[in-house]
């Protein structure tokens, strides 16, 4: 688990492709200051489980589902990426919980800067629609942010988030230009009740609703 708050931009320095998946070598001190085989790293908002790792630079490697629905899909070396290690019990939780189980990407269609801050705007395709509310929380490759507004229709819907320049500088958000695309990952609570009310469970039911044979 994951709480959305960047560690430190790290670097893609390796990638091995091979049929189905990719081997990928990432530069990153901070991350792997304390980090052992296995341990759980952020990447852009996928969570990879290191695999090797020396004192700058860890090993991951990406199945095919994985780079299909993200970003890492095409990634080459020298590409800029958001790192964050797992959470630790007892840390403080600075933004949402994040599982680093992105839902797919959305593209970049608007940028508009104010004097303090930038407000992006996103696609939101109909699958993700249900998931984003306004005042909701959103990890954008890898970083917790609050959903500052939402539009559209349910196929042609987008959603907003401003970025104060904390955010632009320490991620890799404030390099984005119209046009790229982003990792996202909804709120675990909206999908539960997706889930559940896909399933036929009401608000006010303990069973869920059954067709009538």
């Amino acid at each position: 688990m994951f709480t959305g708050i960047i560690e430190e931009l790290g670097e893609i320095v390796a990638v091995d492709l091979g049929d189905d998946a990719a081997r990928i070598t990432v530069r990153g001190p901070i991350a792997v200051s304390d980090a052992k085989h296995g341990d759980s790293i952020s990447v852009s908002g996928v969570c990879l489980t290191v695999i090797d790792q020396d004192a700058e630079t860890f090993t991951a490697d990406v199945m095919a589902e994985t780079l299909a629905m993200s970003t890492l899909d095409g990634v080459q070396p020298g590409r800029t990426v958001n790192l964050e290690r797992a959470a630790q019990v007892g840390d403080r939780l600075g933004g949402h919980i994040v599982q680093g189980h992105i839902d797919g990407t959305a593209e970049v269609i608007a940028i508009t800067d104010g004097s303090a801050w930038r407000v992006v705007r996103l696609s939101l395709d109909p699958e993700h629609a249900p998931l984003v509310a306004r005042k909701g929380s959103i990890a954008i490759d890898g970083v917790s942010l609050t959903v500052s507004e939402v539009g559209g229709t349910i196929d042609d819907g987008w959603f907003e988030v401003s970025l104060i320049p904390e955010t632009l500088a320490a991620t890799t958000l404030g390099e984005r230009v119209v046009g790229d695309r982003v990792n996202i990952e909804t709120d675990i609570v909206a999908r539960h009740v997706e889930r559940m009310l896909g399933l036929g469970y009401g608000p006010l039911t303990a069973e869920p609703e059954r067709s009538a044979s």
